[in-house]
């Protein structure tokens, strides 16, 4: 059995705390957004629990980082988490907070094995969905010229865009909500084409099997119908065997039964000649 390496088992272990660090995001970034008239000190609990959890994902990928023998592979292979990681202290504005975490938290669940490609196609479409909604209610609330004014609103819009729909009843009229909006565009399309791959690669696996099976049975007819020929020809050289042996046993029969007809009058001669 392969054993495992140091970041292998610190992946498996930090797998579902992160998650549950992920939820608690989520839970933090919708709290100001939705509940507009919160007090400051909650607002900034919110914004301390957001800290919190993007430094957490930071930490684990430094954690990872010291933990692989290849650091410069690591690097260019996870060079999606270092930007994610980089991009708050850049420039700390709430929407590359929000940005980064979900590629951090996107990353790990794509790691995790028990997340199979549905699972997380589908978590990532709420994600963005959410997330979407809430961001771009967040820029466009304010907005004089704004048209998304309620989460319901905000919703509906996050449907239309990542389905690429555009109903255009309501569309962000910042320059920060149509950069939302064009990452919603391009997520919804990625997200489109693989559940659409997946559907197709479904419907050609249960083809795949259907074919296999009728092969199999078709194959299993022809085996049968191989069995049921030589069987016939068994029988019927059994049936020829049979035939000779009852004529030869005719033969015999009758040649034993003419040769005792031709015996009993020499027998008869042979008597009346010792009378005499």
């Amino acid at each position: 059995m392969k054993q495992q390496s140091a970041q292998d088992r610190w992946e498996q272990r930090t797998q579902r705390p992160l998650l549950g660090l992920a939820v608690a995001f989520a839970i933090a970034y919708a709290v100001p957004i939705v509940w507009p008239e919160a007090d400051r000190e909650v607002t900034s609990w919110c914004t301390r629990v957001e800290w919190a959890v993007w430094g957490l994902f930071a930490l684990d990928y430094l954690v990872r980082l010291a933990l692989t023998d290849r650091r410069r592979e690591f690097v260019r292979t996870h060079w999606l988490d270092l930007c994610a990681v980089l991009l708050p202290l850049i420039q700390p504005i709430r929407l590359l907070r929000l940005v980064s975490t979900l590629l951090l938290v996107g990353q790990r669940a794509r790691m995790a094995p028990q997340i199979r490609l549905t699972t997380y196609v589908v978590g990532a479409v709420v994600a963005l969905l959410m997330f979407g909604s809430l961001a771009v209610l967040s820029v466009e609330r304010e907005s004089p010229e704004g048209n998304i004014r309620t989460l319901g609103d905000a919703v509906w819009w996050s449907f239309t865009t990542m389905t690429t729909v555009g109903y255009g009843d309501h569309a962000p009229t910042t320059g920060l909500g149509r950069m939302i909006a064009v990452g919603l565009m391009l997520s919804g399309i990625a997200l489109l084409g693989v559940v659409t791959a997946n559907i197709a690669a479904w419907f050609i696996s249960r083809f795949e099997s259907d074919d296999v099976e009728e092969r199999r049975q078709t194959a299993a007819i022809e085996a049968l119908a191989e069995e049921v020929r030589a069987l016939r020809a068994q029988v019927a050289a059994l049936s020829d065997s049979a035939s000779t042996s009852a004529s030869a046993a005719v033969s015999a029969s009758a040649s034993a039964s003419a040769s005792a007809s031709g015996k009993i009058p020499h027998q008869a001669a042979a008597t009346e000649e010792q009378l005499s």
